[in-house]
């Protein structure tokens, strides 16, 4: 009898690493991702029965996709009639006498893009993406966008359903339509990353979750676009990004910013993959929004060695990313590099010259101008605090600003 505790992790491994890949390949003919996903969730369970018993097969992912099919036919001899059905399985039988031991194509990218597909709402692509390769329930998802389960598992059955009346075709775009979708596939991976990045302190653990199986996802895409220094410069930002999670909190659960925090704490192994990614995209000479933050955050974490944030670079890094996006949100964080690279009084020109009409609920443009302001002594700092710390939803850095009005108060 086999190791059942070998062939549950198999079971398990598959799941993790072949889940996308499977129900990519599974919907590709018919467009039919919720049938495909049906039909491979009976698969797993099939294997977690019959694996421990008779041994993981030689090919798991060939033999998932065999028992995905029959159930897959199953439900077309329920649906069709006798003539139609026989040709469905005759259709069926051919391509799994096509598959025997060899290894099931990758359709995962092509997946991403139709995920990604003008015809599917924006805000659904990420949670789509995150169903749909990594296997993720819409509770788990649901808890880090802010939307209940029952919401979040109808919208999604509404974007599959999409996919196939609109015809959305699993498929990499053509050369003229692949930087503007490539672009939606990767934005949708960092949206689900920014949810995550947030629940990280949560009191539900499928969101604090989230960051991770968005690198995850981000590794995904990567790898299958392997030309496209976009996809590996998110890899990298996302990689900096979680490697300070566990220092954004000291001992007691207070918020500790980046320039305080201690880099002994800092995960130093993801630090080290994202210079590599860096370096990696950087040598395909096609710079881009991702790896500009990228590069910014490089340049954060370049302190680990004991030398001084450049904060001369960072702020020229600053200069590119808003020239390239012209984000309101950049031109905040680009007016603090400035005050750090050459005084606050700069800085605050810089976050004045911002129309801030657009940031008028934007947390972090308050927060910024309260630290400028309390700088160069304005007595409106005091104000800008309790703007920032009334739109703040995170305990702990609320708990930060209030400390930093009541110090700001106290010097008079």
């Amino acid at each position: 009898m086999a190791d059942v505790s070998l062939t549950a992790r198999e079971a398990a491994r598959i799941a993790r690493d072949s889940y996308g890949r499977l129900v990519a390949y599974l919907a590709a003919r018919d467009r039919d991702v919720p049938a495909a996903e049906d039909a491979l969730g009976d698969a797993f369970a099939a294997a977690l029965e019959t694996w421990p018993r008779d041994g993981a097969p030689a090919n798991p992912e060939g033999w998932l996709i065999v028992a995905a099919r029959r159930r897959l036919a199953d439900a077309s001899r329920r649906r069709k009639t006798a003539s139609e059905a026989e040709g469905a399985l005759t259709l069926i039988a051919d391509e799994l006498a096509e598959i025997g031991e060899s290894p099931i194509p990758d359709r995962r990218l092509a997946l991403m893009f139709a995920c990604a597909h003008p015809a599917i709402e924006p805000g659904v692509r990420a949670p789509l993406m995150l169903q749909t390769i990594l296997g993720l329930d819409a509770a788990a998802i649901a808890s880090a966008f802010l939307v209940t389960p029952s919401a979040m598992g109808q919208r999604l059955a509404r974007a599959k359903a999409r996919i196939r009346q609109a015809g959305v075709p699993f498929r990499e775009p053509s050369p003229e339509l692949w930087p503007e979708r490539i672009g939606a596939v990767l934005e949708a991976i960092y949206a689900a990353f920014t949810h995550g990045w947030l629940e990280t302190f949560g009191e539900d653990p499928r969101g604090r979750d989230l960051a991770e199986e968005a690198i995850w996802l981000g590794r995904v895409a990567a790898g299958l676009a392997p030309a496209e220094p976009e996809a590996a410069g998110l890899v990298a930002l996302m990689l900096y990004a979680h490697a300070r999670a566990g220092a954004r909190r000291d001992t007691q659960g207070r918020f500790v910013p980046l320039s305080d925090q201690d880099t002994r704490a800092w995960d130093h192994a993801a630090i080290d993959e994202a210079e590599r990614r860096l370096a990696a995209a950087a040598a395909l000479r096609r710079p881009g929004r991702f790896q500009l933050e990228a590069a910014i955050q490089s340049a954060h974490v370049a302190r680990r060695g004991g030398g001084a944030t450049d904060w001369p670079a960072i702020s020229a890094l600053y200069d590119a990313l808003l020239a390239l996006t012209g984000s309101p949100v950049v031109a905040v964080n680009r007016a603090l590099a400035i005050s750090h690279a050459h005084g606050p009084e700069a800085g605050l020109a810089a976050l004045e010259a911002i129309e801030a009409g657009a940031l008028a609920d934007f947390q972090a443009y308050w927060a910024a101008r309260a630290d400028l302001e309390a700088r160069v002594g304005r007595a409106s700092a005091a104000e800008a605090y309790a703007r920032a710390i009334g739109l703040e939803t995170d305990p702990a850095t609320r708990a930060f600003l209030m400390e930093r009005l009541r110090a700001f108060e106290e010097r008079g």
